[in-house]
């Protein structure tokens, strides 16, 4: 998925509104996006436990999604671009996604796809999302590999 600078490999996240990870799927690029999607609405209500009352998608989520939250009783909302806006314009409510593909693009084995299986690959996202868990209920701000060494006198 070029969109996520993986080759070969398309991730599809559910996301709290804090923007932490319910649930990961990682398919093949070639796959369809109402297929990740039904994929993911049925990870959600499994982790869940059916506890998820509405869900966000952007415009590549067709009416099969919907239809699929509907059965699940998930209340499926195509959030919409306005037409008149040009360029890259965040999307209400929607952007908490894309910012948690980009905490996790901050982690070395998500940058490329190092990983043979789809299962490994998603294992690594839950993995990376325990280090921002962690960070943000300790407060503490972890060196990482991009972070200069800092030289102790």
């Amino acid at each position: 998925d070029a969109a996520k600078r993986v080759p070969g490999r398309k991730r599809a996240l559910a996301v709290d509104v804090l923007g932490l990870v319910i649930a990961v799927i990682v398919l093949a690029a070639s796959t369809h996006d109402n297929a990740a999607g039904i994929a993911l609405l049925d990870q959600v209500t499994e982790h869940t436990g059916g506890t998820v009352e509405k869900a966000l998608v952007d415009q590549g989520f067709k009416n099969q999604v919907a239809v699929h939250g509907t059965l699940l009783g998930i209340d499926v909302e195509t959030v919409e671009r306005n037409p008149q806006d040009k360029g890259f314009v965040p999307q209400p409510k929607r952007w908490r996604v894309e910012q948690t593909f980009g905490i996790l693009i901050l982690h070395r084995r998500l940058v490329r796809d190092y990983e043979h299986r789809p299962a490994s690959s998603a294992s690594r996202v839950y993995w990376a999302m325990t280090q921002v868990m962690a960070r943000r209920l300790t407060g503490a701000n972890t060196p990482t590999w991009r972070d200069p060494q800092t030289v102790s006198a």
